[in-house]
């Protein structure tokens, strides 16, 4: 039997790309217009709307909402907001629309949320567009429609909000509320770029790394992960990191690459961790340190990552970096198969086999070596071959 070798396992710039293209975002919820007429003092804003100018209710709404020259108190933020969307103000409506959805100063209340998004977008506000658009997307407080979902997010779209061209594109992507047409979608994320928003430059970047409905162009994925990494978007930095360690549409820079895996896994993205903690296992664009490579596989593995477990298992495994462990290797390498990896399901029938860390099972090193087989690993079919002759079946 064969145990996997421990190579870089990360999810590659491709995977990592596809999964946020085909993910709707949950939702942009602000505070709406939070621009404060510092000018006018807190006495004055409450004298103006007691005379029901409702653009000023919602002013001092915010101040009370942020505690801005005034003691931070949610209710009154709630008793103003609520005067200033009866008084007509859209972003009021927005706002307290916000604070239903969140449960902020006020019970929680998705419809109550919806009802008061619709008047923001009936009243102009794009904001309030968008996330009744999401509520649409995602059933909540209304009934799911997905193709009133994509009419809201064109409306907030052409009403210059960038995130609504961007859930637009998404939908577009996936064929959800609208035909299925890539080309359009691309033109949204480089609208929803163009309007600022990061994730538009990354899945505008994903389509010109892999050539999706545009010519491929790695040079404009650069420019494109670029900005989203500034963006303070993880997963270009993770994408960018990706692309100078392997060269690809760049001089390959193993320093930089390991910088921009820094700046991913900082960010919470698992898989800068996961790389970076192969470049310190390797001693690649940094200094060889094995215990912050333990380190940083724990990071991804705690944070939900497969790959991340079975990097750690192999660590405990190998005794390399910590104590070797063949306990905790079984642990780790089960959480790494029960979340899709292959390789953690290949190296967990592998322990079975030889009853290492674990009490010895063909049974179960067969069942393992199958589910590996099944999500395509070449080594795992190979091993269940193998194994089922020897238990003559």
């Amino acid at each position: 039997m064969v145990m996997a070798f421990p190579v870089k396992a990360f999810a590659n710039s491709g995977d990592q790309m596809k999964k946020l293209i085909m993910v709707m975002v949950a939702g942009l919820l602000l505070l709406g217009n939070a621009a404060i007429a510092k000018e006018l003092s807190i006495n004055e804003l409450q004298e103006r709307c007691d005379k029901n100018h409702a653009s000023d209710c919602r002013l001092l709404a915010i101040r009370y909402r942020l505690g801005y020259e005034i003691e931070k108190n949610l209710s009154m933020a709630v008793k103003f907001s609520t005067k200033a969307c009866a008084g007509g103000d859209a972003i009021g409506c927005l706002n307290l629309g916000v604070m239903y959805d969140q449960g902020d100063g006020v019970r929680k209340d998705k419809l109550k949320a919806a009802n008061l998004y619709r008047k923001a977008c009936d009243g102009g506000n794009a904001g309030g567009c968008l996330n009744l658009g999401v509520m649409y997307g995602n059933g909540e407080g209304v009934k799911q429609d997905k193709f009133i979902a994509a009419d809201l997010f064109r409306k907030a779209c052409d009403g210059g909000e960038a995130f609504g061209c961007f859930n637009l594109g998404v939908m577009y992507a996936k064929g959800e509320g609208v035909r299925q047409d890539k080309f359009i979608a691309a033109d949204l994320f480089r609208k929803a770029c163009d309007g600022g928003e990061a994730v538009g430059c990354f899945n505008l970047g994903r389509m010109y790394h892999n050539g999706e409905s545009v010519k491929q162009d790695k040079f404009k994925a650069v420019e494109l992960y670029t900005k989203t990494c500034d963006g303070g978007n993880a997963s270009g930095c993770l994408n960018l990191g990706v692309m100078y360690d392997q060269g690809d549409g760049v001089r390959k820079d193993k320093l930089k690459a390991a910088n921009l895996y820094r700046k991913a896994c900082d960010g919470g993205n698992a898989g800068g961790c996961i790389n970076l903690g192969f470049m310190y296992g390797n001693g690649e664009g940094v200094k060889q340190d094995k215990f912050k490579a333990v380190e940083l596989y724990t990071k991804a593995c705690d944070g939900g990552s497969a790959s991340g477990c079975l990097n750690l298992g192999l660590r405990y495994d190998n005794g390399e970096g910590v104590k070797q462990d063949k306990f905790k290797a079984v642990e780790l390498y089960t959480k790494a198969c029960d979340g899709g990896s292959a390789s953690g399901c290949l190296n967990l029938g592998v322990m079975y086999g030889n009853g290492e860390g674990i009490r010895q099972s063909n049974q179960m090193a067969l069942d393992l070596f199958g589910k590996a087989c099944d999500l395509k690993d070449q080594m795992g079919c190979e091993n269940y071959a193998k194994l089922k002759g020897i238990m003559g079946r």
